[in-house]
């Protein structure tokens, strides 16, 4: 039994006579949804492509023959001294998270909240993106919700996350999805050294987070009371890589969270807080004032990713005036308490930039008695993780598992 892939309609005909004299031979099930196990009959005279996979498991034949699919061909072989009655089982490929955001949620810039930042568009301040071909959220509260270290039918309110967009930052066409958690963990100075260097230095070398380089910066950082504002010391950083966040996932949720390389080098004030959030992303992102960057899986947002995370219309405001009710109420991403970012202020002294409980961008010094903050984790998804379901709405979040 061959079903060939012959394009002449007439080849085609003579090929199916050929080797379907009888066409009860043959019966195609296709999945009807992926991972679920149910099939459906389908009538069709090629065999499935892209999207499908050979369930060799399940598809049988009644008088002893084999089937084995031919991977070059893209067809199924059949094997039999008899005639023989088969039955061919395709199995529905689940489609990536990334693929199904890229390929069904995404249709033209804006629809379902979400923004293609190739730095092209039609509508109003398109010339303000990012231009890093990032997908963005952006608005009052698109459907971005997904279920995270939980697989109960009702995912918790702790376990609700929202996706920041999907970053392609080697620029190969592999993206990774960046995500939020929806609700504070906790609150905090970014650093007061209430870590120990020595606790710093027995945690990463029991699970060999740090470099050699960053392993000397600890060594030779010094006590100081007052904390730094450099990622690598900081409070929070111990706080959600290890206590906090990290070390209460389940080791199938930690498999989906992208090592990532954070850019934690910062800039003055005037290069981030009192300018657009296109130049703020420029001087965050692409030319920091310093060139510091810091590898692990959790950290948290970025300024520019809480300034495009407010509808367009607002991509052109100062980061520092994101505090009236359009910007506000247009920012899914406005929690209404005051929060750190991962970037630090150069300006002056150790500060650190931070969302303002009105929504603005401002700066706190990192061990205020004052400036005890929300923070919320942050990390990126792998390519591998797979969408099992759900609309992304705050009821229905999508559920995600990881394709090994």
């Amino acid at each position: 039994l061959v079903l060939l892939n012959i394009t002449n309609k007439e080849d085609r005909a003579k090929e199916l006579k050929k080797n379907f004299q009888n066409t009860n031979m043959l019966t195609m099930m296709l999945e009807t949804e992926a991972g679920t196990g149910n099939y459906e009959e389908v009538k069709q005279s090629e065999w499935p492509q892209e999207g499908y996979a050979f369930n060799e498991s399940l598809s049988r034949c009644e008088n002893g023959g084999t089937l084995s699919w031919d991977d070059d061909a893209k067809k199924v072989i059949m094997k039999s001294d008899a005639s023989d009655k088969c039955y061919v089982y395709f199995d529905l490929e689940p489609l990536t998270f990334a693929e199904y955001i890229i390929n069904n949620v995404y249709t033209t810039d804006g629809e379902n909240g979400l923004y293609y930042h190739d730095g092209v568009g039609t509508y109003t301040n398109a010339s303000e993106e990012a231009g890093d071909n990032s997908y963005r959220y952006s608005g009052t509260n698109p459907n971005n919700f997904v279920c995270f270290g939980s697989d109960e039918l009702t995912c918790a309110d702790d376990n609700l996350y929202r996706i920041i967009g999907l970053f392609d930052d080697d620029q190969d066409g592999i993206y990774n999805i960046k995500s939020i958690s929806n609700n504070s963990i906790g609150n905090s100075n970014w650093d007061s050294d209430n870590i120990s260097f020595n606790s710093l230095i027995d945690i990463n070398n029991g699970n060999n987070e740090y470099t050699i380089s960053q392993m000397n910066n600890i060594l030779a950082a010094p006590e100081n009371p007052f904390g730094g504002n450099e990622w690598a010391t900081a409070d929070i950083n111990y706080y959600i890589n290890y206590d906090l966040f990290w070390n209460k996932l389940e080791n199938k949720w930690q498999n989906m969270i992208a090592t990532t390389v954070w850019n934690v080098g910062g800039n003055t004030d005037d290069n981030i807080l009192y300018t657009s959030v296109k130049n703020a992303y420029q001087n965050e992102i692409i030319n920091p004032i310093e060139n510091i960057t810091y590898s692990d899986e959790i950290g948290l947002m970025y300024v520019s990713d809480y300034g495009y995370a407010a509808s367009p219309g607002n991509w052109t405001t100062r980061l520092s005036d994101y505090d009236n009710d359009t910007n506000t109420a247009n920012n899914w991403m406005y929690m209404g308490s005051e929060e750190w970012t991962i970037s630090r202020s150069t300006s002056l002294g150790l500060q650190v930039f931070n969302i303002q409980d009105n929504g603005s961008l401002s700066r706190y010094f990192v061990n205020n008695p004052g400036s005890s903050l929300n923070f919320r984790p942050c990390f990126y998804l792998k390519n591998s993780v797979l969408l099992n379901n759900g609309t992304g709405s705050m009821s229905d979040p999508f559920k995600i598992s990881i394709k090994y």
